[in-house]
Order: structure tokens, then sequence, then C-alpha cells
């Protein structure tokens, strides 16, 4: 893709603005009033995948947090925050974790270099490597695989996510939020659910995971 001009952002930005307070003069006012999205979404830091877009989504619909692989770590205080402040102050209905297809940070886990600062982050992704080797290693495709990995890794992530006592309380007291995985096909630009089944999730995790204690017994 050509390369824009920094000062061109401005511009850019201006005449975004302008197309939208033309069909609505009040939109920006609406917007500055308060956000009260349905949806938070974990996803890839990627420039290619830009969470508003690939839901057909405006402003002020979705709650978003990225980082490097979509990977969600409790001792990272940033998602858990964000899972806390979207569940405890924004009542968001849906957590969403978003991976894609060709993405480089699951492709830098699967090879065995030394990537200095990203080796700790990346080594999340290796163990769910580790966790799935098994199926992994039967696929003889190494496209087919590290497709495959990405898939596990939204999986693991969803489960990471339920885990949380805020999800749990949320859960325990509201009936949500619920926790989806997806995964952004770049070559088709196409969603993909990977079908995640909240409740049984839930209950799989429950025995070692279970911080509300009533939850079992919705």
């Amino acid at each position: 893709m050509p390369s824009i001009p920094y000062e061109q952002l401005f511009e850019n930005s201006a005449r975004w603005a302008a197309s939208l307070t033309a069909k609505d003069p009040t939109y920006f006012e609406r917007l500055a009033s308060e956000q009260r999205p349905d949806y938070l979404y974990i996803g890839c830091s990627d420039s290619r995948v830009p969470a508003n877009e690939i839901m057909g989504v405006e402003p002020g619909d979705v709650f978003v947090h990225r980082n490097i692989a979509n990977v969600v770590v409790h001792t990272d205080l940033n998602v858990g925050s964000v899972i806390e402040y979207a569940v405890s102050h924004l009542n968001v209905k849906h957590i969403i974790v978003c991976g894609h297809y060709n993405c480089g940070g699951v492709k830098a886990a699967m090879q065995p270099r030394d990537l200095g600062l990203l080796n700790p982050w990346l080594r999340n992704i290796r163990d769910v490597y580790r966790m799935h080797e098994t199926e992994l290693e039967a696929i003889t495709d190494e496209n087919q695989r590290y497709e495959r990995l990405i898939e596990f890794n939204v999986i693991e992530q969803c489960m990471n996510v339920i885990k949380t006592a805020a999800v749990q309380r949320a859960y325990l007291h509201h009936g949500g939020p619920i926790v989806h995985g997806w995964v952004f096909d770049l070559h088709k630009g196409k969603l993909i659910d990977l079908n995640i089944d909240f409740e049984a999730s839930l209950k799989s995790v429950q025995r070692l995971y279970n911080l509300e204690g009533e939850v079992g017994s919705r």
C-alpha cells in the first residue's frame, strides 16, 4: 500500500469529520456525550485488522483493546483493566477475542528464534502450541498448521477471559457478558466465528478458576 504523508492525516481527518457532520450536524455532540458500547473487542495490533471497520460498526459501538497476537495474560494490568472497566462499568454484553490469519505474532512464536523483548510475550503463544502439540504436529501442511494455531490461540485467550473474576461475577449477577472467539480472514475479508460454547467453557474451568462460588448453580 502507498505511504501516506504525515501532513495528509490531518486533512483526511478534517474531511472525515466534515462528511459526518454534513449527514448529521449533531454527530460529534452525541459522540462526546458518553459511550455505551455493547461489545468489548480484544484483537491484534496488526494495522490490517481495524475493529470498527471489520465489524461494520460506528465509533462508540465497540470498546477496543489490541496487542500483539490478541493475547490475554492475567499479569498484564493493561488488558485486565480493560476487561474490568468494560464489564463492571460499561456493562458490555459481549466480549470478542478476534485473531486473524497471517498473524505475524503467531508466526514469530512458531520459530525457534531469540526475539529479545518479545520473548516473554510470545511465550504465551508457544504455550498454546505446547497445549495442542499433538494435533498441530499431525498437520503436515505448514500453512494449515499455522492457521490452526491462530485458531487455538483465540480459543485459549477466550478461556483466559472467562477465568477472570469480572466476567464470572457479571455472569452470575446479570447473565452476561458472553465471550466469543473470531478469526478474520485477510484474504477474503471474512469474519469466522469459532463458535465458542461460553457456558460449557465456563463450567469446564470452574473447579480451579471459579471466583464466584455460585456461578455453577445458575
